[in-house]
């Protein structure tokens, strides 16, 4: 994925209708230059080019208090917040919505959620009937049934069912089962001895008790059972693989019969627990981490009942602690918010409701979204935009040194057939069978939930829909599928807040849309994982030993080169679980120079506000990550996500670019100086 944070933006006026599928050339003093503005000309763009880039915007933005970080996706996001919130004020007082359309459901899903003054008054009530199911539980033999019914609502409970297309078998689908079952964000903040996460531990120890509290529990009552919850999560995080361990496609890869699988955990029934879930007509599974489901088959054999209500119950207020009443909203936001984030105010509610708006009602929203923001004529500029860094991709593998003759031609032919979705779906969901009211906030959420989860497992058994979309058009992100061998680039990806398409150079727009989006999507499929699907998306070495040899050593290179990177003292990035963000956003900026270098504007050479066509185009590149985040926030990044900080996801590529040396005049002795020999070039 492009983006280090999953955020919930729309598309703001960037894409709004450039009528030709070239970008007008911004030339004269009246036009903003949003590249020069942000500029910090007090920083040597050879010394700290994120920061040189990107210092004054940042100086001029502070973080507000509600959130983790600031940066161009929130910009994004607040553009589009008010759009959508009169949409879904204007949907909630229509007199004339026809019941069970998604005009009713946009509307009542907005007028409940605004209603604080109900969800105060309803308390913990929603989740009556989900606790009252735990509390009635007599023996452990019924705690797989409990939890087969709270998968379906969402609930994080100690298994990860997960509808997939079988790595091995692109055209089938299959049901995955992956670590799941912690309240903190992996396994790491078990474990850590750091004196930060010592303290997250300790903190989430007394949220978990606060929350039992507002359950109705006694203190002491309250803390004995937040203990047996921390208890048995770290043992399920101690057969939990790391986060780079997780990005081995192969080692995570273990197809069973219901049989084998009963066999690798004695005592479990799987039949009858899948048969819970709604998987009646599973007979194979493709087990994640084997080790994990050992530990699971033990706990249920070992663990005490009162054990299990404890963990169940802590994990169904967890999930829906944010849609109930101020008190539980305001502990959720302490710990997740305040402890794990840094944010010291929460975000407004309307903000918040449209975030579970989207997640429930995403592609309802979506289509209303591209009738208006994303025309036509931009959807064809972005479809040539693509068809320009492919080109140059082509280009690319045909000149690499390193790779053989053989392996280039297959190369090539995945590449090819790599399907560029550009904007948004042809078609979209139909949530005819979900059903949203003004009941309560909470019970739309389990609905919604409920829907998905019926959504995703009735694929079992059916032709792979190649067409669909794993995201909504109004998500600034963009990813790419290897079992589908396709990039899905949704409208939101390409927006530039505050700035119109007119205004936007080539030199921007193919670093910002062409490099960290567009290139970057087309090199995950040839990264250290995406480059172990074939091109028709089954998990299977296509690669000569000695090209992989040989590419497994540059490889080595960016992680050595990112594990050398430290932050916050003594937090370093994960070399090893960042590779493939860090491989494409090398290869992004290669690809996406080399198709810019096509234009108009590349040949000409004119400046624009004293800067070169190139020197805007690493600019626009690192405009893409013009973000800053709160340590709290930048901490648990580096724990938990496979995408580096943004600043190094700047100068960490940059310092492997000759061109961004002959552009900016890099020389020795400048802290992004690194001699030719230990330069990374994969494309």
């Amino acid at each position: 994925m492009k983006k280090s944070l999953l955020l919930l933006p729309l598309l703001a006026a960037a894409v709004t209708g450039c009528p030709s599928n070239s970008l007008k050339t911004a030339t004269t003093a009246d036009k903003p230059d949003i590249l020069h503005a942000a500029l910090d000309t007090t920083v040597a763009p050879g010394d700290d080019f994120f920061s040189y880039a990107n210092g004054t915007w940042i100086k001029n933005n502070p973080i507000p208090a509600s959130e983790s970080n600031m940066g161009i996706g929130k910009k994004v996001q607040d553009e589009v917040y008010a759009r959508l919130r009169q949409t879904s004020i204007e949907a909630a007082g229509a007199q004339n919505a026809t019941p069970g359309s998604n005009p009713q459901k946009i509307g009542d899903f907005w007028a409940v959620g605004m209603d604080s003054v109900k969800a105060d008054r309803l308390g913990a009530t929603p989740l009556k009937p989900e606790l009252d199911r735990i509390a009635a539980m007599k023996t452990v033999a019924e705690v797989p049934g409990v939890i087969g019914h709270e998968i379906p609502l969402g609930v994080n409970a100690l298994i990860g069912p997960r509808v997939g297309q079988d790595d091995k078998n692109s055209d089938k689908m299959a049901l995955y089962l992956r670590q799941a079952g912690l309240g903190l964000p992996n396994r790491d903040y078990y474990f850590n001895t750091d004196s930060r996460t010592k303290n997250i531990r300790a903190e989430y120890v007394k949220h978990v008790a606060n929350t039992f509290k507002l359950l109705g529990q006694d203190a002491t009552t309250a803390q004995a059972n937040a203990a047996k919850v921390m208890a048995l999560e770290t043992t399920l995080a101690k057969s939990s693989r790391k986060l780079e361990a997780l990005r081995d496609p192969y080692a995570n890869y273990h197809k069973m019969s219901i049989a084998q699988l009963d066999k690798l955990t004695p005592g479990i029934d799987w039949k009858t627990w899948l048969g819970q879930m709604g998987g009646t007509s599973v007979d194979t599974v493709i087990v994640g981490q084997p080790e994990f489901y050992q530990t699971v088959g033990q706990l249920l054999k070992t663990k005490p009942l009162d054990d299990w209500k404890a963990y169940l119950a802590w994990h169904v207020a967890h999930e829906y602690a944010p849609t109930l009443s101020g008190p539980f909203v305001d502990e959720n936001f302490h710990f997740y918010g305040t402890v794990l984030r840094g944010a010291t105010a929460i975000r407004p509610r309307w903000k918040r409701v449209l975030d579970m708006q989207e997640n429930a009602l995403g592609d309802a929203l979506g289509q209303l979204f591209v009738k208006e923001y994303f025309k036509p004529e931009a959807k064809a500029r972005y479809d040539t935009l693509v068809k320009n860094v492919v080109s140059a991709f082509a280009d690319h593998i045909q000149k690499v040194d390193w790779m053989s003759a053989p392996t280039k031609v297959v190369a090539l032919d995945k590449l090819h057939k790599i399907t560029p979705k550009v904007g948004y779906p042809d078609k979209w969901k139909d949530y005819s069978a979900l059903t949203i009211d003004r009941s309560s906030l909470a019970a739309n959420v389990m609905h919604a939930n409920q829907w998905q989860y019926n959504y995703e497992l009735n694929k079992l058994g059916k032709p792979v829909d190649r067409t669909e979309w794993g995201m909504t058009p109004q998500t600034y992100n963009a990813y790419y599928n290897g079992s589908n061998n396709e990039i899905v680039l949704p409208a939101a990806a390409f927006a530039i807040p505050g700035l119109l398409d007119a205004d936007a150079d080539d030199a921007l727009v193919y670093g910002y849309a062409g490099a960290s989006t567009i290139g970057h999507e087309l090199t995950h499929g040839f990264d250290d994982e995406g480059s172990q699907y074939d091109a028709h998306g089954n998990l299977h070495e296509w690669w000569s030993k000695d090209d992989r040899k040989r590419f497994n050593e540059r490889v080595n290179g960016i992680v050595k080169q990112f594990n050398g990177y430290t932050l916050l003292d003594s937090l370093h990035i994960n070399g090893k679980a960042t590779a493939g963000e860090n491989i494409a956003d090398l290869g992004g900026i290669v690809i996406g120079l080399d198709a810019f270098k096509k234009t108009k504007q590349y040949k000409e050479g004119k400046k624009i506000n004293g800067l070169t066509p190139t020197q805007r185009y690493f600019l626009g590149y690192a405009l893409g990550w013009q973000m800053h985040v709160r340590d709290e926030s930048l901490a648990s990044q580096l724990l938990t996500d496979v995408h580096s900080p943004a600043q190094y996801r700047v100068n960490g590529p940059m310092a492997d670019v000759p061109a961004f040396y002959e552009a900016f005049g890099i020389k020795p002795g400048q802290k992004l100086y690194r001699p030719d020999s230990t330069r990374v070039m994969i494309w």
